[in-house]
């Protein structure tokens, strides 16, 4: 908790105010959760605060709320082409992203549960920039981020709006993203480097190294080749389902179907269909 709050402070998020006549304060909640990696491992234990957005009503406390994000089907033609190009996929992950977003409307928050000022309680917190929970934090953080992409030159996708474009031929870079969630590959290793060394300088980034995991997918790369597959996904399904003790079989299908050897008879199968 403590961490994020400091995220928020160095971040110039909010600051104290008296809250005006005809406004309203919105709450304030945290949230814990556990992130694990692909083998389920405990990664870190995270502390999330959280504005109870469900309480803002649009045209009063915000307008628009949409952001576009990558579609799986992009991300996997994505990992096509790195692969037809041998190109390495790396990954990059922004640091409380949506603390990067900034408001257009005036919002005001409750103080933080557990970690009131006591100098000045009755006081709440005027937002410069968004907070997770908020109902146009997507949006803002993704203006605030094209345009930082734009100011490096590079160019959205017309079709997939989560996609940018800059150069080409060798000095190709190709960037899929995903809210907070960041994948580059191009020809040159140099300029991907480059380019993480960029977006450090503008916004607190993880630099994750070459891509493992990715939207529930795990990710491996090897020269001239890149697997993906759902395992961790898959095994979480079963294990909700109530199947962890079954036994597997190779080839799931129908029990007790008996297939007999010999060619399918046409006529029966259009009458089937007819039918």
């Amino acid at each position: 908790m403590e961490t994020e709050l400091l995220s928020i402070r160095e971040n110039e998020t909010w600051s104290y105010a008296d809250l005006p006549k005809g406004h309203r304060a919105i709450g304030l909640k945290w949230v814990c959760k556990v992130k694990r990696d692909p083998g389920g491992n405990i990664v870190k234990y995270k502390a999330r605060l959280v504005a109870k957005g469900y309480a803002q009503k649009q045209g009063v406390d915000y307008e628009e709320v949409f952001a576009p994000v990558a579609r799986q089907e992009t991300v996997r033609l994505i990992l096509a082409l790195a692969t037809q190009g041998e190109w390495e996929m790396h990954h990059m992950d922004v640091k409380s992203a949506f603390l990067n977003g900034d408001l257009m409307e005036e919002v005001y928050v409750h103080q933080p549960p557990g970690f009131v000022n006591p100098k000045c309680p009755s006081k709440v917190m005027k937002l410069r920039k968004a907070l997770y929970g908020l109902k146009q934090a997507p949006r803002a953080w993704n203006a605030k981020l094209d345009h930082e992409l734009h100011k490096l030159g590079f160019v959205r996708s017309e079709e997939e709006h989560a996609v940018y474009k800059k150069g080409s031929d060798s000095s190709l870079l190709l960037l899929g993203v995903y809210v907070d969630d960041l994948v580059i590959c191009g020809p040159d290793r140099n300029r991907i480097a480059e380019f993480k060394q960029q977006m450090c300088k503008t916004f607190s980034m993880s630099d994750l190294g070459l891509l493992s995991y990715y939207l529930g997918m795990e990710v491996k790369q090897s020269p001239g080749e890149i697997t993906i597959c759902q395992r961790a996904y898959a095994a979480k399904i079963v294990e909700q389902c109530g199947m962890a003790g079954c036994n597997p079989a190779e080839t799931p299908m129908e029990q007790n179907c008996k297939l007999l050897p010999g060619k399918p008879d046409l006529s029966e199968m259009q009458l089937s269909t007819e039918a």
